[in-house]
């Protein structure tokens, strides 16, 4: 999105006012230029913005579930990388009470779900600085392209947040791209005898007036899209896998039954892809009601019901693929949905069940019965941002990643997979870097085939 807000020294005018949702301070002469609106994502090019990086949120929250309302003060540390005279935020509904910028009233204005900031005094490139954000209102529930819904969902006790793609952004203001991660700390303040559960670790519980807070630590970067927040009446369970602490909330009345297998998993996905990037594991298992799927937030992935096996792989298989390395755009969901596809493939092949080969072998002659559009697109190309989810993203995109397999061998494979999450750990990464990555570890083979034909390639490829 390219939009310009034109932005005066102070509220000296009737006319200007009116213009201005909320206008207060001043400033001296302008040295920079507005940050952009979005980062030009291909998919979802209002996501993000543009002038600064974000290090931390720490986030302030109440909720009641009874009148739905949220209340909430943001606190973003980010560094500007640009001459700043003005920037932006994500954040789509609620209502905004105030904003500070060093501790210093901004002007505001808001237009769509931009909340566009003007400090009191220019930010230089290469400053950091905290923006502070109150803010309160009856939280959204986003209806997404495909028809699938995010953001704040309301539950029969509760709510919960889910936020791939851009749902993040309808209960805290941030820079809602993938492209930039952060560490968050999240206090949630619900009535007593609720359970508020987020990512990482919780770092306190006090109860106080009938209220309860819970206080969580994400040390490691988080896209704001794997951050969630679950609140409801929770049955909760502490114990270890895979060496880490693990913090399961189940919701009353729901079977946990498939989470008896975490630890088993997390050992098995450790020796598959490399060490666990995160300081504790765990899952979050809400009512089947309240969403339509299972998402891989941080450290504690979202289920709507208890899981079984597989899927309980797919999640803790992307908090390698898509939560530690992250893509740099919605373009290459395929590096998320392809390796945690091709993961249930792995674990059924060790599971003494179908070969990875024969998933792949029925995948290719009979796929289109089970998934008429698995050849509609291929899977870093998708159509649309209404087709980032589709088939060809994760069944073609797992066959992308088992052609590699084949090409190189197994134990070149594993070293690559291995190598992979290794190099970009709690970063970013794109198609092109992956690519260039797999050549680099495999110099001697041809895989020009394999990115025109599967990768890339329009419909079904010919099979050798």
């Amino acid at each position: 999105m390219s939009r310009s807000a034109r932005l005066v020294p102070a509220c000296v005018a009737a006319l200007i006012a009116l213009a201005l949702t909320a206008c207060s301070g001043g400033g001296g002469g302008v040295q920079g230029t507005p940050g952009g609106a979005g980062v030009r994502d291909p998919y979802f090019p209002k996501a993000g913005n543009g002038g600064y990086d974000v290090g931390h949120y720490d986030l302030r929250l109440s909720y009641d579930p009874d009148t739905a309302q949220l209340s909430g003060t943001a606190a973003i540390t980010a560094e500007a990388t640009q001459d700043l005279s003005a920037f932006d935020l994500d954040l789509k509904g609620l209502d905004v009470d105030k904003v500070t910028v060093e501790g210093k009233a901004a002007r505001w204005n808001r237009t769509g779900q931009e909340l566009t900031v003007r400090p009191h005094d220019d930010l230089d490139d290469g400053e950091t600085f905290e923006v502070e954000v109150r803010y309160s209102g009856t939280p959204r529930t986003l209806t997404d392209a495909d028809g699938s819904h995010e953001g704040w969902l309301r539950t029969a006790d509760g709510a919960v947040a889910l936020g791939e793609p851009i749902g993040s952004m309808t209960w805290f203001p941030g820079n809602h791209h993938p492209s930039d991660k952060a560490s968050y700390d999240i206090d949630v303040t619900v009535p007593e005898g609720l359970e508020a559960v987020s990512n990482g670790e919780l770092r306190g519980k006090e109860t106080a007036d009938g209220l309860t807070t819970f206080s969580w630590h994400t040390a490691e970067p988080m896209a704001s899209y794997a951050a969630t927040l679950a609140i409801g009446d929770y049955d909760i369970r502490r114990s270890t896998a895979g060496g880490v602490p693990a913090y399961t909330a189940v919701q009353e009345g729901e079977n946990a039954k498939g989470l008896g297998r975490l630890p088993e998993v997390m050992e098995w996905a450790e020796t598959n892809f490399g060490p666990y990037p995160f300081s504790s594991t765990g899952a979050i298992v809400g009512g089947e009601d309240d969403a339509e799927y299972a998402l891989e937030t941080q450290n504690r992935p979202f289920f709507p019901g208890a899981p079984d096996t597989g899927l309980l792989v797919h999640e803790l298989a992307h908090q390698w693929f898509g939560d530690s390395v992250t893509p740099k755009s919605w373009r290459d969901m395929w590096l998320n949905e392809g390796f945690a596809t091709y993961a249930e493939w792995l674990w059924e092949e060790d599971e003494g069940g179908d070969s990875a080969q024969d998933t792949f072998d029925e995948l290719y002659e009979e796929g289109e019965d089970e998934y008429p559009d698995l050849w509609a697109f291929p899977p870093a190309e998708p159509t649309s941002g209404a087709h980032i989810s589709d088939d060809p993203v994760y069944q073609r995109g797992a066959m992308v990643v088992h052609k590699i397999r084949q090409t190189v061998g197994d134990d070149t494979f594993y070293d690559i997979v291995q190598g992979w999450t290794a190099e970009h750990r709690h970063g970013n990464a794109d198609t092109d870097d992956f690519t260039a990555y797999v050549e680099q570890q495999a110099p001697d083979e041809d895989f020009d085939a394999i990115w025109d034909e599967w990768l890339y390639g329009d419909g079904k490829p010919a099979r050798p």
